[in-house]
């Protein structure tokens, strides 16, 4: 099994480390380690470092050892963005907490034409600090030492904008009255940026996806079931992290 993650603002370069505040408390109180138990440290930005609980103190704070070499994840090529449509609820968090296990290197936030949800003022912005704090413990919890970026809120014109710079964007969308291509065996760039559109549970507008056509998004689909817009974007994640050899 593989060693615990907690995050640090600066990883260490040893030869120890004391693991204290939120982080060391969740590792003591909450994780209970123990002397002799392996963690890692990382600042989610792909740095870390591993070591050796050699001591607890108190309910807080954790002492680490024998630290190794820093390490840097290389960058994952190609990299997947999901731009998700804001879902109802606790939708957001579930797509962003799933997406992450899964691998996804950045989430964009979408105020979709059809999205219920609506994210404004101070609304908005606790929102956007709960996915990116949602982000940041499924990072920890899949024991990844590079989190995926949890971007602003962009509108569809921005949204547009940002998939006229990718090597491979695509819309997934269900409507069997568009000519869409299996995600399953459309081409694939071997490197550069690969961004996918997920709609909301209202589906993308006829205007939308002229939009994003305009901007050289194909559009796409999973299979022949409908998934919620919570779910979609992970099933789409994991098939693409198979076929680009991510997943080998």
């Amino acid at each position: 099994m593989t060693a615990p993650v907690f995050v640090v603002e600066q990883v260490p370069a040893g030869p120890e480390f004391v693991l204290d505040g939120p982080e060391g408390r969740h590792a003591v109180s909450v994780k209970r380690l123990q002397a002799g138990e392996n963690v890692v440290l990382t600042d989610g930005h792909g740095r870390w470092t591993e070591g050796i609980v050699r001591a607890t103190e108190g309910k807080d704070r954790l002492v680490v050892t024998d630290l190794c070499t820093v390490h840097e994840e290389p960058r994952p090529t190609p990299r997947i963005t999901v731009v998700q449509a804001l879902p109802k609820g606790d939708r957001g968090e579930v797509a962003v907490e799933t997406m992450t296990e899964t691998g996804v290197d950045a989430i964009v936030p979408w105020q979709a034409s059809r999205c219920i949800t609506q994210w404004k003022g101070d609304r908005g912005l606790k929102a956007l600090a709960k996915w990116r704090t949602t982000a940041r413990a499924a990072g920890k919890q899949s024991r990844r030492v590079r989190f995926p970026e949890v971007t602003d809120a962009l509108t569809t014109k921005q949204v547009a904008a940002l998939l006229a710079t990718a090597d491979f964007a695509a819309v997934l969308h269900e409507d069997r009255g568009y000519d869409s291509e299996p995600l399953a065996t459309v081409g694939l760039p071997a490197g550069g940026e690969i961004i996918l559109v997920v709609g909301p549970e209202g589906g993308v507008s006829p205007e939308e996806l002229a939009t994003f056509a305009e901007a050289g998004a194909r559009t796409c689909r999973l299979g022949r079931s409908v998934l919620r817009t919570s779910t979609a974007g992970t099933a789409a994640t994991a098939l693409l992290l198979g076929r680009t050899g991510r997943w080998a």
